[in-house]
């Protein structure tokens, strides 16, 4: 029997025992994976972090750590994320990984057993213009009343579009739009308004802003041609795949993934990779 076989039987065993309210993952699997379930053999594991590898800006666990360390034994490891390159670092508790943050502005290399930023993009803001144009979001949507600023313009030239100011107390953000169905609501009209930009629904109550080249599909594949990988060697794992989320560019862009449904399955999920 192929090994790819193997694989795909262990990963739907392992599913039915851990995660059976869910749809059968080996008919998941065909459709998230396809060149997975026709035999091609992966190289590169790529990870989003926040609700994939940890909970939300919480430090990497001793049980995700032991899951990594097990991976990087037969593939090459890449962190994938929003974040800047350097708090990805800091909360995965200075993990060796290669990260590409920002939506892939940044890159951050393990070299000679150190880890360093090697690549920091920076894409200038018209300030005055999105500045206008949220104001007009907020007014039509009656986001008028907020903590702080209205939006965070990143020294990266990202945006993010808090619905609730940039200092909205953490309770508040917490209740605000626990399954984003406000967002989800004025998400096309803000991708219309923001057209120069690649808009994700991100955190509690904002919307993520990145300048349109950057995304995480594109990083990946920016990588994977520096490095010498092809898109059928490539699995990514995240969480935020659906229309909005930040990692929908992977599913959009054909390459292959495994959804997270709970962080907290990440070393469950991964053992069949393994095999």
């Amino acid at each position: 029997m192929k090994r790819t076989t193997l694989l795909l039987l262990a990963v739907a065993a392992l599913f039915c025992v851990s995660c059976n309210n869910r749809p059968k993952y080996s008919e998941e699997l065909q459709q998230t994976a396809p060149a997975l379930c026709k035999g091609a053999e992966k190289k590169l594991v790529c990870m989003d972090l926040d609700a994939t590898l940890t909970q939300h800006k919480t430090p990497l666990s001793d049980s995700a750590r032991q899951a990594l360390d097990k991976l990087g034994e037969r593939y090459a490891l890449l962190m994938v994320g929003g974040g800047g390159a350097e708090r990805i670092h800091k909360q995965m508790l200075d993990y060796p990984i290669d990260v590409l943050g920002n939506y892939g502005m940044e890159e951050a290399r393990v070299v000679d057993g150190e880890w360093k930023i090697v690549r920091k993009e920076v894409c200038p803001v018209d300030t005055a213009s999105v500045l206008a144009k949220c104001q007009a979001l907020r007014e039509k949507y009656g986001y008028t009343e907020y903590y702080g600023k209205s939006v965070e313009i990143h020294a990266s030239g990202m945006l993010t579009f808090g619905l609730l100011g940039t200092e909205a107390p953490k309770e508040e953000k917490l209740a605000f739009d626990p399954d984003k169905a406000k967002r989800r609501a004025m998400y096309k009209e803000v991708c219309e308004d923001f057209s120069d930009y690649s808009v994700f629904i991100g955190g509690s109550t904002s919307f993520d802003m990145t300048p349109k080249q950057y995304n995480k599909y594109d990083a990946i594949m920016r990588f994977a041609e520096e490095n010498g990988y092809t898109r059928d060697e490539i699995i990514f794992i995240g969480d935020d795949l659906d229309d909005g989320g930040n990692d929908s560019h992977v599913r959009l862009g054909g390459m292959d993934y495994i959804r997270v449904y709970d962080y907290r399955d990440f070393p469950k999920l991964v053992e069949p990779l393994l095999q």
